[in-house]
């Protein structure tokens, strides 16, 4: 898990170079690729080996994936050869723990959160995943997993243990991701439609403020000032 003084910041679903290149320029730690079909922030292998290509060494790649098995996701790895594997559906912990075997690379698990009973999925997650994602928990009838551009009320994050080393998701964007990190306070945050101009079409701009914000809030949580 990122350490306090190793805030994380990931820019989740990018898709063409330009925009990769955005995210690297205003200093992401984690860039996501999403795999998942439904999903408007879609990449094929092919575009995603091209952006690896140019993030690679630059900062940690993720790859997303939904509800895959383990003979999937190992064969991801090996064509892609991403430095996290990153499960945003229903796995189940032994689910979780087979896949991170399968993988042979540090995971992350993200988890939905609409309220505080959703909390007590998270201890069966922490022996199993090298790092927690709590994201906004996605509408019924929504056609892929994910926050949806909507936050969650961060002020329940207030039960979990204050040793607990988590990132934060889920419709956080320039303006209000320093009152998140100022009231959740995670490990790192990771946005995806805060930073677009359309669904699937990332801004360079946003990202580069959405950083910049982050950072800052960031910094005035470990000094433990206001952001």
């Amino acid at each position: 898990m990122p350490t306090p003084s190793a805030f994380a910041i990931k820019i989740c679903g990018l898709s063409t170079p330009e925009t990769l290149r955005a995210a690297l320029d205003a200093g992401a730690d984690m860039i996501g690729l999403n795999f998942h079909p439904k999903s408007p922030r879609f990449v094929s292998l092919e575009r995603a080996k091209e952006l690896a290509t140019i993030a690679r060494g630059k900062t940690e790649i993720v790859a997303l994936i939904v509800d895959w098995d383990e003979k999937q996701a190992a064969e991801l790895v090996e064509a892609l050869k991403p430095d996290w594997l990153q499960l945003h559906g229903r796995e189940t912990p032994e689910h979780t723990a087979a896949l991170r075997r399968a993988a042979g690379l540090p995971l992350m698990k993200a988890l939905g959160i609409a309220e505080a009973e959703d909390l007590k999925v998270v201890a069966a997650y922490r022996d199993v995943a090298d790092r927690i994602l709590l994201d906004a928990k996605p509408p019924k009838d929504a056609a892929f997993p994910g926050g949806h551009g909507r936050p969650f009320d961060w002020t329940l994050l207030a039960e979990l243990d204050p040793g607990f080393a988590f990132m934060l998701s889920g419709g956080l964007d320039p303006a209000n991701v320093a009152e998140a990190v100022r009231i959740a306070r995670p490990a790192g945050v990771d946005v995806s439609s805060g930073v677009e101009s359309a669904p699937g079409i990332k801004d360079p701009a946003r990202i580069a403020e959405f950083i910049a914000a982050a950072r800052k809030a960031a910094a005035a949580m470990q000094e433990g000032s206001p952001a």
